[in-house]
């Protein structure tokens, strides 16, 4: 049996595997530029950040329907639960859909219809996470907050994505105030391509809780003490930093530098169906490249499930209680 943990760092459309690509774009009589799966798998090879991008905005094409939304969260949470995930806190890109016609409810209600029924089906308890595309413009970024409106009972709280170079946090500031009006959680990716500096921004100006990624953070001491001091967690995803090339060998990740200095890292997948991996398949990486033990493995589970949302009462907390002491009593294969 795989280790336990929660993922608190996946972008549902980066589930999206070449086969149900296919399968949906068959369906929804799309024509994807590509012979078949084989062909398509071979494109998930990157540059960079903005070249990964380009294929994965682009095959969103494929997802029309409350239906296509519904398979493709059903399909991750279904290899979620055999990875030993127990909690999933997913991201989603409203704009990246609304942008190319499609509703808003579409896109949210799908996605809700294989959530609610993920703990009976799978065994995994989930958490909705909407995201701002950092290279789109604030006010779109309000403008979908409003949209969102309706469906705030499905929703738990906001995040910011996309290229992260030249769009720092600070851009966002109104709308992350607005956010935190409504109750909604707050993360935001920041140091991941950009600097450290952006992890400061989204801590001091947009009120984050979580800093997505943050690896850069080692480059200020000063940051890493205050990261360390409050017990900010980080969603690392050291297999897409390898692939977008944060990081040049996964051996050279600073994960065990991070963890020794006491930060509250995490590893999480990102976009698994791109990067080669899953959580579970991330955590066995993590071991051979970088020699983490399996005490350092349960360290990771463990902080996983500190960092997660399950703070809204005393049913949430008895979750997460349950869920770590799932992980202290795991013995390794």
């Amino acid at each position: 049996m795989p280790l336990p943990k929660a993922e608190l760092h996946l972008h549902i459309e980066g589930t999206l595997e070449p086969e149900l690509a296919f399968a949906l774009a068959e369906r929804n009589g799309v024509t994807l530029p590509y012979a078949d799966t084989e062909e398509l798998r071979k494109a998930y090879l990157f540059d960079d950040l903005q070249s990964f991008l380009d294929l994965y905005y682009g095959l969103m094409a494929v997802l029309r329907t409350e239906a296509d939304f519904e398979e493709l969260a059903d399909a991750y949470l279904a290899r979620a639960a055999a990875q030993g995930v127990r909690h999933a806190e997913i991201f989603f890109d409203p704009q990246a859909h609304t942008a190319r016609g499609i509703p808003f409810a579409t896109v949210v209600e799908g996605l809700g219809r294989a959530l609610d029924r993920s703990e009976e089906r799978h065994g995994v308890s989930t958490r909705l996470i909407m995201c701002f595309l950092r290279d789109q413009s604030a006010d779109s970024a309000l403008a979908t907050l409003e949209e969102a409106g309706p469906h705030l009972h499905r929703i738990t709280g906001v995040g910011l994505d996309s290229a992260e170079v030249g769009h720092p946090p600070s851009k966002f500031a109104a709308v992350y105030e607005a956010a935190g009006a409504l109750g909604l959680r707050k993360v935001a990716h920041a140091g991941e391509e950009g600097p450290a500096a952006y992890v400061r921004e989204a801590l001091d100006v947009l009120g984050v809780e979580r800093i997505d990624h943050g690896l850069r953070c080692m480059e200020d001491p000063d940051l890493v003490e205050r990261l360390v001091r409050e017990r900010v967690p980080l969603t690392l995803c050291p297999l897409s930093n390898v692939r977008l090339r944060a990081v040049d060998i996964l051996e050279e990740h600073p994960l065990p530098r991070m963890m020794a200095a006491g930060l509250l890292c995490t590893v999480n997948s990102d976009d698994p169906a791109y990067f080669g991996g899953y959580v579970d398949d991330t955590f066995h990486a993590v071991h051979e490249a970088l020699g983490i033990g399996q005490e350092g493995l349960r360290e990771l589970a463990r902080n996983s499930f500190e960092a997660a949302f399950l703070d809204g009462g005393p049913e949430e907390e008895a979750l997460r209680a349950r869920y770590l002491a799932e992980v202290e009593a795991h013995t390794f294969d």
